[in-house]
């Protein structure tokens, strides 16, 4: 890992896909930490977790980040392997989830991730640091999600490593502060940032007075719905249907269609992670023998089985990546066991999300009227995240805003990187994220 100069604030990223650190040294210059991993350099850290046992019965080890990726891809040992669990934390009904007969909390996995990127960046990541700025959502994501809960649950495992006295800062609010350095003048900015389970917004006027850049927030929206919802309706007209969704099973005589509950988990990434082994994944395994025709429901319980939750993903990400240059892909996702193929357009995929877009279109809107201004009033809309890259989304913004203000930055480091320069800020606390 290359060195980096003394930092003065530390800015932590905490993302449904990927993590990011970014580090400020008095001078306003940041830097992204970096990671090597078989001979690549990373800057993004993945938010993914891996349990396994060298022997049964033994404690769980655990991994995190590409590192943990790549146990799960060897496949040497009995193990269990959790992505996208940010989407947990404000989920009420969500208490824990046993893992090798060990009780995990949200706020335990979140701990556990923490340490192995703690681990993996060496000394130089201080949870104690006396400057350290840690992301969230406007909003979380999830049915009815509670903020207070995902807040103390953040706390309580952030607290664990030693930040329990960090600030938390709104995500767009941070990728505002990163973009805010191109700034020459006095300007209103609107942020969109999409995540892997949230969209975020925020508009943010900025002016320099005695040369020191300053920012007023003038309204702020989300909403738990982002990349992860796109590869969800992927998964819901590709996937599902080959693993038996719009099927029937038999049941006192009478001939009833299959329950589309186990479709909804297919299509959630974290909750498809702790399904093996869940009392749904034994209703299921119960469920096709009753089934009219039990084979696409047995290839579901196979792929749960085989633990190729991680391998579908990487295939419906990369379908959807390539939907936003090419007008169709050809879908395939295939195993020892299962070979699934389907032709996927853009106009298909954007009929899927329409509802979804319609909704982040609100909350755009939802952020102007709060703030008592018109479309015309905003000089630039700075996009950031891999979402904002789909051409429906990048339409939606090009129709209120026109072309010409539309930039967009690194969509991975900005808001760590924004997150690090506000902790460098006279009042940095200003810059706390009040409940919505």
């Amino acid at each position: 890992m290359p060195s980096l100069s003394p930092a003065a604030s530390i800015g932590i990223d905490f993302g449904t896909s990927n993590t990011v650190v970014a580090f400020a040294t008095p001078d306003g210059h940041v830097e992204t930490l970096r990671f090597d991993h078989a001979g690549t350099t990373l800057g993004v850290y993945a938010s993914a977790l891996c349990f396994w046992q060298s022997r049964p019965g033994a404690a769980a080890e655990i991994e995190g980040g590409p590192w943990a990726i790549a146990r799960f891809l060897e496949g040497a040992n009995a193990l269990r392997f959790i992505q996208s669990f940010k989407t947990f934390a404000a989920s009420g009904s969500f208490q824990s989830t046993t893992i090798f007969r060990q009780k995990y909390q949200f706020e335990d996995m979140l701990a556990a991730f923490l340490r192995t990127l703690a681990h993996r960046a060496g000394a130089r990541l201080d949870f104690g640091a006396a400057r350290i700025t840690i992301g969230r959502p406007v909003q979380f994501s999830g049915n009815r999600p509670d903020d207070a809960l995902a807040m103390q649950r953040y706390r309580a495992a952030f607290g664990q490593l030693g930040a329990g006295h960090a600030r938390y800062v709104y995500e767009p609010v941070g990728a505002a502060f990163s973009f805010a350095r191109q700034l020459n003048h006095d300007a209103i900015v609107l942020v969109a940032d999409f995540g892997g389970g949230t969209s975020d917004f925020s508009l943010m006027r900025f002016s320099r007075q005695n040369g020191a850049l300053r920012a007023e927030p003038l309204g702020h929206a989300g909403l738990g719905l982002a990349g992860d919802t796109f590869d969800a309706r992927i998964v819901d007209r590709v996937i599902a249907p080959r693993f038996g969704k719009g099927g029937n099973y038999r049941s006192f005589g009478k001939v009833l269609p299959l329950p589309v509950h186990y479709y909804a988990t297919l299509a959630r990434w974290n909750e498809l992670a702790l399904m093996k082994g869940s009392l749904e994944f034994r209703e299921l395994k119960e469920l096709a023998r009753f089934a009219v025709d039990p084979a696409p429901l047995e290839d579901f319980i196979t792929f749960i089985e085989q633990d190729l939750g991680y391998p579908l993903y990487r295939a419906v990400s990369a379908a959807k990546v390539a939907l936003s240059s090419q007008e169709q892909v050809e879908f395939h996702f295939a195993d020892e066991m299962l070979d699934i193929r389907s032709t996927v357009t853009r106009a298909d995929f954007e009929h899927w999300i329409a509802p979804d877009l319609a909704r982040i279109g609100a909350s755009v809107d939802q952020v102007l009227a709060e703030a008592g201004l018109a479309p015309e009033a905003v000089e630039k809309v700075f996009l950031t995240g891999g979402t904002s890259f789909v051409p429906a989304v990048q339409r939606l913004f090009v129709e209120r805003f026109g072309a010409e203000k539309l930039t967009s930055a690194d969509q991975f480091e900005s808001i760590a990187q924004g997150l690090a320069l506000i902790g460098l800020a006279a009042d940095p606390d200003q810059w706390i994220a009040r409940a919505p």
